[in-house]
């Protein structure tokens, strides 16, 4: 028998389908998914959506015809690139774990995310406004935090 581009006798492929078999039932029931886990799609799935808001007000605020346009631009930028930053983040821990996300389907008023995670392939929805809600949140704590930076600049000069 012939299998993929090499020969194999009949019993090779069955002693290594076997060993397959066994590995698979050896490993057990899989452990569910954890909430650090869960947080770390629900980031994955956000973050870019943020950066989507802020890039978006970054034209906005460099089109209009305000006085500290560029200050406004700038800081936003910074919190694009804390955002961008946060995102590699997150895409690599999820790698490092094998977790996979993929959108699966759109609808009105919700979106619905497929993940494979130690072989287990399930999925996740949020609603449109909970994605709001959520990215809302988030871009709030980069401007605290950015916020609270500068202050502290500030007050070493």
């Amino acid at each position: 028998m012939w299998e993929s581009s090499r020969m194999m006798l009949p019993q090779h492929k069955e002693q290594s389908l076997a060993m397959s078999i066994q590995n698979d039932t050896s490993q057990g029931p899989q452990e569910p998914l954890t909430r650090k886990e869960m947080d770390m799609m629900r980031e994955y799935v956000l973050l870019p959506v943020a950066l989507h808001i802020v890039e978006k007000k970054i034209l906005e605020v460099e089109m209009s015809p305000q006085m500290l346009k560029l200050l406004y631009s700038t800081a936003a930028k910074v919190l694009a690139n804390h955002i961008r930053e946060d995102m590699q983040k997150s895409k690599k821990l999820l790698f490092e774990r094998n977790i996979r996300v993929f959108e699966d389907s759109k609808s009105d008023s919700e979106l619905t995310y497929r993940y494979i995670c130690r072989g287990m392939e399930d999925q996740f929805v949020m609603t449109k406004d909970y994605m709001r809600a959520e990215v809302s949140v988030r871009i709030g704590r980069y401007v605290r935090s950015l916020a609270a930076v500068m202050k502290e600049k500030a007050i070493e000069k």
